[in-house]
């Protein structure tokens, strides 16, 4: 297997690797384990080298160490704030990304949406206890990377009284981004043409361990109650806690193994297509143009694009591939209406929607968000229909740049 590096380069003082290099080595398979040793060999030779924690704490994360990762990402960030990605050939574009502190899904990972290209990213990480730098880095457009989460929301709200301050394009304006959050996506884009969305409601451990005790009905802490329904501890990812709830007395085998003080609440909306499979879509809007990110096709309601078997069957990755050729002839245009409001009604230059499609044709919209991964990871032997369609998201997001950089307005 060709590495993007050797595993012993980590240990001569190498800059920063990223996230886009280290998680597609854990895709690929390999062993973690002495990248880990020679980071932290070097970390240990140079408290000041702050690139190598940053590199640590991404490669524990990925090895499911998630508080030894946060621990040692604020080692790193005591050291220093800024942290630097540079092309192989010459910088044409200097993207400053306004970072939080925290684990993978924080930022939007654009180190997966700049590789190869010509693009320089400079990442800056603000503290929600301190004050917003004066200055910012060299740079020609800065993208607000911070996605929505209770940790985010002061640093993203501190940021919206300062953006339009800013001499220089901004991508992604603070202010929008909190509304990708399942509670106000669902306000925003209820009654929108040709969208399904259930309500979502908030509810505290308390209010749901009284359910599952009978001392008061579901209808009681979510007015639109109907069994089944879906249930996720607030800010979780990945369908960590996800479970779908068919009666009040599963919500008691439910809190007992699952932690959480807090809990994201909704109707469950079966989605199974005619021939009994289930079809997650992820669809990228850039500049509110959607593109083709992936098809998981899987005989469980809860998709996720890596355990939905699309590599051990070439029957779905013929589905998934004839999802993305005709995506402009036909997903794209039978649900345009129902993207256009979605790109329209958040004004975000980039979003990533997750959606399903209902019994009646609907797009039915899981999730919105500006953290997902989108990537091109996937062995191009297994999945060779794949890579211009990432390619054409690339090209679009550095499209994207270019235009807010020449558009910008005179100071």
């Amino acid at each position: 297997m060709n590495l993007p590096y050797a595993i012993s380069d980590a240990a001569e003082g190498m800059a920063l690797q990223g996230l886009a290099r280290l998680m597609t080595l854990a895709f690929q398979g390999v062993d973690l384990a002495p990248l880990a040793t020679a980071l932290i060999q070097r970390a240990t030779a140079s408290e000041a080298d702050a690139d190598a924690l940053m590199d640590l704490s991404t490669v524990l994360q990925l090895q499911g160490l998630r508080q030894l990762g946060m621990a040692t990402q604020a080692h790193a960030l005591k050291a220093k704030r800024l942290f630097e990605l540079r092309p192989e050939g010459e910088a044409r574009i200097r993207l400053l990304a306004i970072m939080a502190p925290g684990d993978l899904m924080t930022n939007t990972p654009l180190e997966f949406l700049i590789a190869d290209s010509d693009i320089a990213l400079s990442m800056l990480y603000v503290m929600p206890d301190e004050p917003l730098p004066a200055e910012l880095p060299a740079h020609d457009v800065v993208f607000i990377a911070m996605s929505e989460s209770d940790p985010t929301r002061t640093l993203l709200d501190s940021l919206a009284t300062v953006t339009d301050s800013w001499q220089t394009p901004v991508v992604n304006r603070p202010v929008r981004i909190p509304n990708t959050s399942r509670t106000r996506a669902f306000r925003l884009l209820d009654g929108a043409p040709g969208i399904s969305i259930p309500a979502t409601a908030r509810v505290t451990r308390q209010q749901l361990e009284e359910v599952a005790a009978g001392a008061q009905s579901v209808r009681a802490v979510f007015a639109d109650a109907a069994f089944p329904l879906i249930v996720r501890p607030v800010d979780s990812h990945a369908g960590q806690g996800l479970e779908k709830i068919d009666s009040a007395q599963d919500f008691a085998t439910y809190m007992r193994e699952t932690v959480g003080g807090e809990f994201f609440v909704s109707r469950f909306i079966d989605y199974r297509g005619k021939d009994g499979f289930f079809r997650k879509y992820r669809i990228v809007l850039i500049d509110g143009v959607a593109y083709p990110g992936h098809m998981g096709v899987s005989e469980h309601w809860m998709i996720h694009y890596l355990n939905a078997g699309m590599a051990e069957s070439a029957r779905k990755r013929a589905a998934e591939e004839r999802f993305m050729r005709d995506f402009r002839s036909d997903f794209g245009r039978r649900h345009a209406t129902a993207l256009r409001a979605v790109g329209e009604r958040f004004g975000l230059d980039y979003l990533v929607i997750d959606c399903g499609e209902t019994e009646s044709g609907d797009l039915l919209i899981f999730e919105l968000c500006t953290g997902a991964v989108v990537h091109a990871m996937d062995p191009v032997d297994v999945f060779p229909y794949k890579r211009p369609h990432m390619d054409a998201i690339f090209a679009a997001f550095r499209a994207m740049l270019v235009r807010s950089i020449r558009d910008r307005p005179p100071f």
